[in-house]
């Protein structure tokens, strides 16, 4: 919490650093990606293949489209982002701490609060939303094409049952988890735990391992929240 509230404070100093904070938007871009493209493949399969067979069960495959609506539109993939871009901002920052780069900085009189960890944040805001939507679309498709050629169902069947479950706001209400979370918690959470790093590479290595149990943590309880003040 006391992170938390220096880095709020640290957000309303000037300048804010624009140039830091587009090289980190890229880099989030670039290291989070493909990994997570790759990981929505089964994160869209898995529940089509599971729920598929239950809903068989009960002659109902045609809604097996529905129960991606809910799995993949209405909850919001955050694990898979902040797993990719949490672990990725850590590990940076960690690295600069055990060059001496931050103690550096603080002898100069630099703030590594508002130069380093603000433009982090601010840039995981913004690019984790727009992940979001590519954790939708490519585990939409994964689960159309399982359902679809493992399953044997009905392509115009799956993508009709997305209007019996689909809300208008379902698809808001995951971006603004994907910003609340993925954005701001793993950020500071990431940001946090790389300014401890200690230990030299050892170090490292275990604060981005503590940064992704502590997000998937945070997730439960957050995701939680916000679904129930949605529904």
């Amino acid at each position: 919490m006391a992170h938390a509230g220096d880095t709020a404070r640290a957000a309303l100093r000037r300048p804010f650093h624009r140039r830091e904070f587009l090289q980190q938007a890229w880099f989030i871009v670039s290291v989070s990606e493909l990994p997570t493209a790759l990981v929505a493949i089964p994160f869209g399969a898995v529940p089509a293949l599971q729920s598929g067979n239950l809903i068989r069960r009960f002659g109902a495959q045609s809604f097996t489209g529905g129960t991606a609506v809910l799995a993949l539109v209405r909850e919001a993939s955050s694990v898979v982002i902040a797993g990719a871009a949490g672990s990725a901002l850590c590990a940076d920052l960690g690295a600069r701490v055990i060059r001496e780069e931050i103690d550096a900085m603080r002898v100069l009189g630099i703030d590594p609060l508002h130069r380093l960890v603000v433009p982090r944040v601010a840039a995981c805001a913004l690019v984790t939303p727009l992940l979001n939507g590519l954790v939708r679309v490519v585990g939409l498709v994964a689960g159309h094409s399982f359902s679809v050629l493992a399953q044997g169902g009905s392509p115009g069947a799956y993508l009709q049952s997305f209007s019996a479950l689909a809300r208008l706001s379902a698809p808001w209400t995951a971006e603004g988890k994907a910003l609340v979370f993925s954005g701001c918690t793993a950020g500071l959470i990431a940001s946090y735990k790389g300014l401890s790093a200690a230990g030299r590479p050892k170090g490292v290595g275990d604060a981005v391992n503590q940064t992704v149990v502590f997000s998937a943590m945070a997730l439960f309880a957050e995701n939680f929240l916000i679904s129930a003040a949605a529904a």
